[in-house]
């Protein structure tokens, strides 16, 4: 089978190199991933520049792999999956088999969903019909401990991969969405794994001022999420504060059935 690895770190990132043996023995797997940091990046897409692609299979060492192909790129995580659809893959989409994303260092739980480069990829995968996961751990360290995921990742690969999951229906519409997973891991010992919603949340105190070498009051991003539904058992927010595992499954279908008349 063929495998798309991407995430919105970079080539070398702990949480990529962490993904990497659990998907080699599957098959086939194609890594790319942006130059730099892109979080933040939501479902963004370079319109504004030429997009590079560039091969570093050379740079591999001791990860070199007949079975593992390396592109490096100056975009975004969804202009990754764009690139190894229409460029690697020559448009043909049907020809990946899976797409995954991450690890993220930092939850992608709640309102962060929407925010999330990883899970911007992972939604372009579901625009052309490709499953797609992405993986997200609650610990924005660059040393974050992904031990307490490894079996989780195994299984979770496996329910996808060998059960060959469906395409889930929603109860609402007639229309079958692809299979997108938004798995997210607590920092430290996993307690168990739970099926969630995205739970209702946002952020407060997000812009934080200071002033530049020239006097002008600038700002950065900053604040912290604030969970709006702290009783609701069956959010991912909730899971990740009680020690669980949250796998979420998404749709890129944003209608809200329920107003239409």
């Amino acid at each position: 089978m063929n495998i798309l690895l991407t995430n919105d770190d970079g080539w070398g990132s702990k949480g990529l190199m962490t993904l990497l043996p659990h998907l080699l023995p599957l098959g086939h797997v194609t890594v790319v991933v942006p130059d730099g940091p892109r979080s933040g990046m939501s479902n963004a897409i370079t319109v504004t520049q030429p997009i590079t692609l560039r091969k570093i299979n050379s740079q591999l060492s001791t990860l070199n792999s007949p079975s593992l192909d390396v592109y490096i790129t100056n975009g975004t995580p969804s202009d990754c999956v764009k690139l190894a659809i229409n460029v690697l893959f020559n448009g043909d989409a049907s020809k990946i088999d899976l797409v995954v994303s991450g690890i993220n260092h930092g939850s992608n739980a709640g309102i962060n969903l929407i925010y999330s480069g990883t899970m911007g990829a992972c939604f372009v995968a579901g625009e052309h019909g490709i499953p797609a996961i992405g993986f997200s751990i609650d610990d924005l360290s660059a040393d974050a401990d992904f031990s307490f995921m490894d079996p989780h990742i195994d299984t979770i690969l496996s329910d996808t991969v060998t059960c060959h999951l469906p395409p889930v229906t929603c109860h609402l519409s007639p229309v079958n969405t692809i299979t997108i997973l938004n798995v997210n891991a607590p920092k430290g010992p996993i307690q168990g794994v739970r099926w969630t919603r995205q739970g209702k949340a946002h952020w407060e105190k997000e812009m934080k001022p200071f002033t530049m070498d020239n006097g002008e009051t600038a700002y950065t991003l900053s604040g912290y999420m604030v969970n709006d539904e702290p009783d609701a058992e069956d959010t991912d927010n909730y899971a990740l504060e009680h020690g669980l595992l949250s796998i979420q499954p998404c749709t890129i279908d944003m209608t809200l059935y329920a107003a239409l008349r």
